[in-house]
């Protein structure tokens, strides 16, 4: 694929402190990366050439325009101590291994769907050519659970 130059506005939606989850040591997903990711940026001057904004916390509302309201309500309750009490729920979503429940769970889901929603906000109403969230999707969530 050929990247063309354009003279598009560029808009990032970045958070610092979605960086600072923890998924366990197992995991191969270090949020940290996305940290990383705007270092660089800054290193080489890039975010001179784009507008920076950091993402609201999306509401379960916003959330559940895609989302079930089902899957949006549970990952509201569950938690690192409490995940245990819901074996079917955490089968029926796909929660685990891979998708694990970790703390804040459900702040980070927030934060990284508000950013996706704000991206494309500012794509609809055309205050930005190019939208990046790197955190948005980061797991690769479905309507209906984390991932399959």
């Amino acid at each position: 694929m050929m990247w063309q130059k354009t003279s598009g506005r560029f808009c990032r939606i970045f958070r610092g402190d979605v960086g600072s989850v923890y998924f366990g040591p197992n995991h191969p997903m270090k949020p940290h990366r996305l940290c990383m990711t705007h270092h660089l940026i800054l290193a080489y001057g890039l975010h001179s050439k784009m507008e920076v904004y950091r993402p609201h916390k999306a509401y379960p509302i916003e959330m559940a325009q895609f989302h079930s309201p089902d899957y949006v309500e549970f990952l509201q309750r569950i938690n690192p101590e409490n995940q245990n009490l819901f074996p079917n729920e955490m089968a029926r979503y796909n929660l685990g291994e891979d998708c694990p429940v970790f703390e804040d769970l459900f702040e980070f889901c927030q934060i990284y769907a508000g950013g996706t929603i704000d991206a494309a906000r500012r794509l609809n109403n055309k205050l930005c050519d190019i939208a990046i969230n790197w955190a948005g999707g980061l797991h690769h969530a479905k309507k209906c659970d984390a991932s399959r």
